[in-house]
């Protein structure tokens, strides 16, 4: 397909960290492309599919994980890229990698990494990911890292919007390989954040309903939800509800995804490069007045009703306990850190603290239990809700 002129075109990429033998590419595939072979192909990625997104450590298979809202996520991405006539391995590179860098039970896991590390400067997931990508996953014998494009990191970096005040991870990072921090990604990298967004918004409520935290008649308070409720109804009336409840939710990411492909259509109007997408001054990859609004009401009776119920924050605080004291025991006792870690771990801070942090954030959900009952000789009770 081709791309629109105001897509990012891996055949002027501007590089990638460490210069590489163009002689050893395998099979005919664009920069991009080789991106996101090599983040599916990475030990990082792979152990999503045991992280945290919605509920720890569930024991339904049902449940979404890091690793299948990533994929999903992939999807809405390359969807949308392909309406846009955007580059669509770089969107689903940057979907496929955007969640690498979360800790083990996942924003419970980071607050406890953050608390930890407070005096030497802290613990951010986003960053954890560039530098997880650019320093800690190294399959290859002749640099650190997956050596991704340029596109990708700076796509990453900017997963929130442009950053003006770089923590000391994504600091070092840039110092090393530049990614214009302060400037507005490309249209890729827009549109993948939203991505995430869709994605997440819709199928926690999925979760959610089937868990039995979230209820029917209190989504419906939400006119945005009741509008297509009652659509799924009148074309579906003799359903089963579970099936209804799907349709609701199918439904949603499609208005969602359409919204996104109109308003940053017509956004595009005159734009004619990627430089014109840099310097634009805001996101053009945006969702409607309208849409951004009950998008904005969704997430915030998501924040009430799911993430803050009762028994997720119990959970939570169990779950930040666990990774409060693997870290005091690391710190404490080196010894209990896996081989190949204890003989590297630096004496002085704040390289120490971040080195323990690199190892905990790098561990899978259930791991990091078996690594608690382990070394405290007791099996971490209540981290499972579902």
């Amino acid at each position: 397909m081709d791309c629109a002129p105001y897509a990012s075109d891996p055949a002027t990429s501007r590089g990638r960290e460490f210069p590489e033998d163009r002689g050893d590419v395998r099979g005919p595939r664009s920069a991009f492309q080789r991106d996101r072979d090599r983040v599916i192909h990475s030990i990082s990625f792979r152990r999503l599919r045991h992280k945290t997104q919605v509920f720890v450590a569930p024991d339904g298979d049902h449940y979404r994980v890091r690793l299948t809202h990533s994929l999903e996520c992939a999807q809405i991405g390359r969807t949308v890229a392909r309406a846009l006539r955007l580059d669509e391995d770089l969107t689903e590179a940057l979907c496929l990698a955007h969640d690498i860098g979360h800790p083990p039970f996942g924003h419970a896991g980071e607050a406890a990494l953050s608390a930890a590390t407070e005096k030497q400067g802290g613990f951010d997931h986003n960053a954890q990911t560039l530098r997880t990508l650019m320093r800690l996953d190294s399959p290859y014998c002749s640099h650190d890292g997956l050596n991704l494009s340029w596109e990708v990191l700076e796509g990453l970096a900017k997963h929130n919007g442009p950053v003006t005040e770089p923590g000391w991870a994504l600091a070092e990072l840039d110092a090393a390989f530049p990614m214009d921090l302060a400037e507005f990604s490309s249209l890729e990298s827009q549109v993948s954040a939203l991505s995430d967004d869709i994605a997440y918004d819709n199928h926690d409520i999925d979760d959610g309903l089937r868990a039995g935290f979230l209820h029917l008649d209190d989504l419906l308070t939400l006119d945005f939800v009741a509008d297509q409720w009652r659509a799924v109804e009148a074309r579906f009336p003799n359903a089963l509800r579970e099936r209804q409840l799907r349709e609701l939710v199918r439904g949603q990411i499609g208005l969602m995804v359409n919204d996104l492909i109109q308003n940053t259509r017509e956004n595009l109007e005159g734009v004619d490069s990627i430089d014109d997408v840099r310097s634009a001054g805001m996101p053009l990859a945006r969702f409607s007045l309208e849409m951004a609004e009950q998008e904005r009401k969704l997430k915030a009776f998501m924040y009430d009703r799911l993430y803050y119920h009762p028994e997720q924050i119990n959970t939570s605080e169990r779950a930040r306990d666990v990774v409060a004291r693997l870290y005091a025991a690391y710190d404490q006792s080196p010894a209990d850190l896996a081989d190949g870690w204890r003989e590297a771990l630096p004496e002085n801070q704040p390289e120490r603290a971040r080195y323990i942090s690199d190892f905990i954030a790098g561990m899978t959900d259930r791991y990091a239990i078996q690594e608690c009952a382990r070394i405290y000789d007791k099996v971490p009770e209540g981290l499972r809700n579902v």
